[in-house]
């Protein structure tokens, strides 16, 4: 059997995805591996083949494509909300640095006192912290490949197995913590009291995006959609969307909660949900759409992936956005035509935007940055990791769509994310047998086991005194370890809540900077 796996790399492939899946499903503590099982059925196949005289591979350019595919699309899905994370996201990024630095610094010391080499325990250090480009730059540095790569292979299993144990109790912790996520959107009724009259443009200023109103019953004459100028009198009924306690605050400030349907009536209006598939639309704003003049039409909200957001003037639309559109009946048919309302819209991966967007990121991460050690690269993972950020928060070039859909990103993102897992698991299993039986063995496994504890407890400290909610703190985990099965894992537990994509993101370059430096300083300071 070996034989065969061994002749044939792509059957071996597909063989680990197999098991993988089947050994993700299996539940211990009423948990999950998810897709992370592929990692570890890679590696326990490749070391079985290894005592067997049978070395097994994934092809090297495989692999490659699959990290460069799951980072740009992990930075499509949390493009739109990273940015404005960033503002108050920079204390997270100094002290997710700080923690991997003093993990670096315990590193050093205790590697001093068992009396291994410098070369190996930066390659530990970079094993302990799942990080592929920081053993490269610790090679580099050493002059020598070998020696990192024995520290490398020999903790890189616990680097896994252990942040995978520290995410798991952030992720048991969040269960039972009061949810930090986005309010969910409700929709409400309010009759007007007031004996002043008030714009509908009004009310929305007071509230900054957070509510929008859809609907307008006057006392007399038919239902009208809300404008920005539409003007509000003593017993009109509004429909308003909003999270319960900003509602709350519109029927104080304006009258009380009605109790009368207007939503229910369509004899004037109607409201249906449309799917953005035409891809000139994408990377707009929703005044780019024009239906109100066109159609006289509004949008109440916008559907992504799984969350319902407010149609605010900076939310740029994706492919595959579900918009939910309030206009007058006999505009309906015209409005979906217009928007496409295609299935199409969700699964369109956009090819040009995804090889401008792998291009750019590759290119990116192929510039040498200077050090006082030398010059190092970010790497093409952190390159196109940073190049779907951008990519999804711009939009568009020009009359060029750059983005593509929720769905499609988060299809192609674990996609590659397997495909890398494989690859991952095989390289780690090939040097992890001699490593272990070498005489550095029990010294490398127990500095790396040091090491990992060490930045494990430091993320999490740090996570909860900067109040980081658990949730979001799994994600961050991950991304300071640099690791795409914690984050499957994290993903898998949470049912794929956002703020485990936006942790992940807002650590990950600077952890992978981080390290990079820091492996380079072990080899020349220690």
């Amino acid at each position: 059997m070996f034989a065969v796996l061994e002749q044939f790399p792509m059957l071996f492939f597909a063989v680990l995805l197999v098991l993988g899946a089947l050994l993700g499903q299996v539940r211990l503590a009423g948990a999950t591996l998810g897709p992370a099982a592929v990692l570890f059925v890679a590696l326990g196949l490749t070391a079985w083949g290894i005592t067997q005289g049978v070395q097994l591979t994934v092809p090297e350019v495989l692999g490659t494509f699959g990290l460069i595919l799951f980072t740009y699309t992990v930075g499509i899905i949390s493009g739109p909300n990273f940015f404005g994370s960033l503002r108050r996201g920079w204390p997270v990024m100094l002290t997710t640095v700080g923690c991997l630095a003093v993990a670096a610094v315990v590193g050093g010391l205790a590697g001093r006192a068992l009396g291994l080499p410098t070369p190996v325990i930066a390659g530990t250090f970079a094993g302990a912290l799942t990080n592929t480009p920081a053993l490269a730059a610790a090679g580099q540095a050493a002059g020598d490949p070998q020696l990192p790569a024995v520290g490398y292979s020999i903790s890189y299993l616990w680097g896994v197995v252990g942040m995978l144990l520290a995410t798991a109790w952030a992720l048991r912790r969040g269960v039972r913590e009061p949810t930090t996520a986005s309010p969910r959107l409700e929709q409400r009724t309010v009759r007007i009291d007031r004996d002043d009259r008030v714009t509908v443009g009004a009310v929305l200023r007071e509230r900054a995006g957070a509510v929008t109103v859809t609907r307008v019953k006057h006392l007399t004459g038919p239902m009208v959609v809300a404008s920005p100028d539409e003007s509000l009198g003593k017993g009109d009924l509004i429909s308003v969307i909003g999270p319960g306690d900003d509602l709350d605050s519109v029927a104080d400030e304006l009258g009380h909660t009605s109790s009368v349907d207007i939503i229910g009536d369509r004899t004037d209006l109607d409201s249906n949900r449309v799917t953005l598939s035409v891809s000139r639309f994408a990377g707009h704003g929703i005044a780019a759409l024009g239906l109100g003049e066109r159609f006289g039409g509004h949008v109440s909200r916008v559907r992504r992936g799984d969350i319902d957001m407010i149609p605010t003037a900076d939310l740029v639309l994706q492919l595959g956005d579900r918009l939910r559109v309030v206009a007058p009946r006999e505009q309906m048919s015209a409005i979906r035509a217009y928007l496409g309302d295609s299935e199409r819209g969700f699964s369109d991966i956009n090819p040009l935007g995804l090889a401008l967007g792998l291009a750019t990121g590759i290119g990116v991460g192929m510039i040498p940055v200077p050090l006082p050690t030398g010059t190092f690269t970010l790497g093409s993972a952190a390159g196109t990791l940073l190049a779907g950020l951008v990519f999804a928060r711009i939009g568009r070039v020009g009359a060029v769509p750059i983005s593509m859909s929720t769905a499609a990103a988060h299809a192609l993102s674990a996609l590659g994310m397997l495909v890398f897992l494989a690859y991952a698991g095989t390289k780690a299993g090939v040097l992890f047998v001699a490593a272990m039986s070498s005489s550095l063995g029990w010294k490398v496994a127990l500095l790396g086991f040091a090491i990992t504890v060490v930045a494990a407890a430091g993320l999490l400290i740090a996570g909860r005194l900067q109040r980081t909610d658990w949730i979001q703190l799994s994600g961050q985990l991950g991304g300071a370890q640099t690791q795409p099965a914690l984050l499957a894992y994290a993903n898998t537990r949470s049912g794929f809540d956002n703020r485990v994509s936006l942790g992940y993101v807002l650590v990950y370059p600077a952890a992978m900077v981080g390290k990079i430096v820091l492996a380079q300083l072990l080899v020349l300071l220690a």
